[in-house]
C-alpha cells in the first residue's frame, strides 16, 4: 500500500471519482480515439472535471508513451501519452496512491490538445 503524501498533509482536500455516467468520447485530427460508456469522473479542488478512460475504450494501438512524466502529492506520478504525431495529449496513473486507485491504467486527456471530448 501507498498512501498519498498529499492527503496526510490535508486530509480533507477535495477529491472525488465516480463513474461519468454517460457515454463520452475524444476526438483528435477527425478519428475518434477514445469511446466509453465505463470512464470515471475526477473532480478535484477548483479544477474542472477531469475524465479517465479505461485503455480497453481507447486505440491503444495510436498511442504510444512519451517520456514526460510529472508527480502529484495526491496521485502520484503521472505518465504521459502521443496519439500519432500529437505528443503528450493524454496522461495516466499507472501505480496511483490508494486513494484514487480506482484511476490506475486509465487515460485523461487534455481538452485542448485534442479536437473535443465529447
Amino acid at each position: 500500500m501507498t498512501t498519498s503524501p498529499g492527503f496526510a498533509r490535508k486530509p480533507d482536500y477535495p477529491l472525488t471519482i465516480q463513474p461519468a455516467g454517460r457515454a463520452v468520447s475524444v476526438r483528435l485530427n477527425g478519428q475518434v480515439i477514445a469511446s466509453s460508456e465505463n470512464a470515471l469522473e475526477m473532480r478535484e479542488a477548483d479544477y474542472p472535471p477531469v475524465l479517465y478512460f479505461p485503455p480497453e475504450d481507447v486505440d491503444m494501438a495510436a498511442a504510444a508513451r512519451t517520456e514526460t512524466t510529472s508527480f502529484c502529492p495526491f496521485k502520484g506520478e503521472a505518465s504521459y501519452w502521443r496519439f500519432d504525431d500529437a505528443a503528450d495529449v493524454a496522461w495516466s496513473y499507472e501505480a496511483p496512491f490508494d486513494e484514487v486507485a480506482g484511476i490506475a491504467g486509465h487515460l485523461a486527456f487534455y481538452p485542448d490538445r485534442v479536437d473535443a471530448i465529447d
